[in-house]
């Protein structure tokens, strides 16, 4: 603390305003605190958006799908009263193998897909027996931590269909090559679907919330008491003894006796800490974790029939499918890594990789989010490197002195999806209770 600036004094700092800071921010409030909240962005949501587009649509610019397997989401949305709206059936699916571009019904799809996940989800309820306590981890687990999902792939004896729609779903679940990527990580999803790859692509991209994530967002905000300061980036966390000193880049002072940081681990090093933190800390943020990539929203020209694309790594568009008829014309939703043959806000060059699947293809428009550029995000969601599992992660979670980490990036359970988000958040209210009330 210095030059004399006015200092706010609270009991808890949160920063970060996505489900898990404004869960936690609710529940600390709930139990008497004084909480503030800070957000360098000038909304609430974090990696989560749900925005009225120019393409004339509200639309998910992050995470939009839940799903009753995920229970702490659902637990919200039940009381909230808040209403869920099912995801449109898909009767044809593209997929590109041997160089070539598969067009086929979704039957046939799937029944190419269903080797290779199957494959996928072997095991997985030997290494996370409960996957929501993962740690200690099993020696299944770990093996399967030192293993990439592309090694796994390669293992299954798959035909060249098979093979591609194996990659193409890691592709999409880790934004970038599958031969970089934890299995383990692959493993714990299936298992909190009780090793059901079905059940797993179900709770992934079902259904979403009828009002949008905003609803929920604002629902659980408007139970909470804690101030919300917006457009306000952190820029330095210092401990002193018996309190922390929060200091934004403008110069503006919180100071707290416990503080939860819900940054994407990706974006934490935007932040000095002093002291600094632990070294297994340093080194798990300096690696940094996968899943750098887009979304993007496309307006097709004409009324197109639903479809899904996938494509592996090396494609741009890893992922697409048919969301909305929009006044004759169709949108359409993309993930894909980061590539520098697509600038995601060029409609022409979106439009080139798309016709890859439907050659005759006419976007009018285009509304991306880059959230690997995303300062405040430097990622998508989380997905672990090799070795990440076993290392970095459990690493995140060790508190500091009066410091101690959140959100969809430290979640025991649906770590990547809000549910994490939701669960560590609270874990994490919970704890800082606990740690002041025993002071």
């Amino acid at each position: 603390m210095a030059n004399g600036e006015e200092v706010r004094i609270a009991d808890v700092v949160v920063i970060g305003g996505g489900f898990a800071g404004v869960v936690a921010a609710r529940d600390l409030s709930h139990a008497g605190l004084d909480v503030v909240l800070v957000e360098a962005r000038d909304r609430l949501g974090g990696r989560t958006w749900s925005k009225e587009s120019s393409l004339g649509h509200r639309l998910e610019m992050g995470g939009a799908y839940v799903h009753w397997l995920q229970p702490h989401t659902w637990s919200e949305i039940m009381a909230h009263g808040l209403e869920v709206e099912t995801m449109p059936e898909i009767p044809t699916a593209y997929w590109i193998a041997d160089g070539e571009v598969r067009r086929e019904s979704i039957d046939v799809f799937a029944g190419n897909l269903a080797p290779g996940l199957t494959g996928l989800a072997e095991g997985a309820r030997e290494a996370f027996p409960f996957p929501y306590q993962p740690f200690p981890l099993t020696e299944a687990a770990k093996r399967a931590d030192a293993t990439s999902v592309g090694e796994r792939i390669a293992e299954l004896g798959l035909d060249a269909d098979q093979l591609a729609l194996a990659r193409s779903y890691a592709s999409v679940l880790f934004h970038t090559s599958p031969d970089e990527g934890s299995l383990a990580h692959v493993l714990k999803l299936m298992a909190l679907c009780g090793g059901d790859w079905g059940l797993l692509i179900e709770a992934s991209s079902g259904f979403q919330l009828a009002g949008g994530t905003g609803a929920l967002i604002d629902a659980i905000q408007s139970r909470s008491t804690a101030e919300v300061r917006l457009s306000t980036p952190i820029a330095s966390v210092t401990t002193d003894g018996g309190h922390v000193d929060v200091v934004s880049t403008t110069g503006e002072i919180v100071q707290a006796r416990q503080v939860i940081i819900t940054a994407p681990q990706n974006a934490v090093s935007s932040i000095t800490f002093d002291p600094p933190l632990a070294p297994e800390k340093q080194a798990a943020l300096a690696e940094g974790i996968l899943a750098k990539g887009t979304k993007i929203w496309m307006l097709a020209k004409g009324k197109l029939d639903p479809f899904v694309a996938w494509a592996a790594d090396g494609h741009p568009l890893t992922l697409t499918d048919w969301h909305y008829d929009q006044d004759g014309n169709t949108i359409l939703m993309s993930f894909g890594p980061v590539d520098p043959r697509v600038d995601p806000s060029d409609v022409r060059a979106v439009e080139t990789a798309l016709r890859e699947f439907l050659p005759d293809v006419e976007l009018l428009a285009v509304d991306c989010q880059d959230w690997a550029t995303d300062p405040y995000a430097q990622e998508t969601w989380w997905a672990p490197r090799v070795g990440q599992v076993t290392k970095g992660f459990q690493d995140m979670l060790v508190p500091e002195e009066r410091v101690r980490f959140a959100g969809g990036d430290y979640a025991y359970g649906w770590a990547g999806f809000i549910d994490g988000a939701i669960e560590s958040g609270r874990r994490a209210a919970t704890e800082v209770v606990d740690a002041i009330r025993g002071s």
